[in-house]
């Protein structure tokens, strides 16, 4: 055979180059996406501690909850609707309406943002995962925070003031935003895998959430549609 016709393979080095390469590629794609995520969990994070500052220093100022305080209409600009003031949002005459005037006292008030309008049609459903981000703050990922009296975490428990994140969050950004601010158990602390309500936890919704047992998150098999609940209101 013609030595002019022989196929000459990669050599050692040129394959160790490659190899590096396709490294190198594979750690860039790995950093940017783990970059992506710390943004998303440091964004919901600064969106759950804005909502809870918003709340505390509403009552200091007006001594009632925002959405259940009655002088609304009074002392807050751009007059408001009133909460019935039972010392419980969403928990009255009008709950689903109390719920979306949370938004609409603290917006008025100047503690919030977001251009909520105050049309008595405008409510919040209870136990809701999928306000409408017209109504309620928006999570980062398509729907709205919901301000809830109820037991929509894993412990259950008695009703209380609770945030509910929304659905849609992937659930590596909720188990590391778990550990980053509580005990990073879903079922345990003051934030926890919310539980089956309004628009979302059907089917296998939680469950997909979970790993093995309920007290882990399910990070081998990652759903992006998950949803959590604060329990510091």
């Amino acid at each position: 055979m013609n030595k002019d016709s022989k196929q000459k393979g990669f050599t050692l080095i040129e394959i160790a180059i490659v190899l590096v390469i396709i490294g190198l590629l594979l750690g860039g794609v790995l950093k940017g996406q783990e970059l992506i995520n710390t943004a998303r969990v440091r964004a919901l994070n600064n969106t759950v501690d804005g909502i809870t500052a918003a709340w505390f220093s509403f009552q200091d100022r007006y001594r009632a909850f925002p959405g259940d305080y009655t002088l609304a209409s009074v002392n807050l600009p751009g007059a408001p609707t009133n909460g019935d003031g039972n010392g419980l949002v969403g928990n009255g005459a009008s709950p689903d309406a109390e719920r979306a005037m949370v938004w609409m006292h603290l917006q008025s008030a100047g503690y919030i943002t977001g251009g909520y309008d105050d049309p008595l049609a405008t409510v919040a459903n209870a136990n809701e995962y999928g306000c409408p981000v017209t109504v309620c703050p928006d999570n980062g990922f398509g729907a709205g925070m919901n301000l809830n009296y109820g037991a929509m975490r894993q412990a259950g428990g008695g009703n209380a003031h609770e945030l509910i994140t929304g659905r849609g969050i992937p659930v590596e950004v909720i188990a590391e935003l778990d550990r980053k601010v509580d005990d990073g158990s879903p079922a345990s602390g003051a934030m926890q895998l919310g539980t089956a309500g309004t628009n979302w936890g059907t089917g296998t919704e939680v469950t997909d959430c979970q790993g093995a047992t309920v007290d882990v998150y399910g990070l081998l098999n990652p759903s992006s549609n998950c949803a959590a609940v604060f329990r510091n209101f």
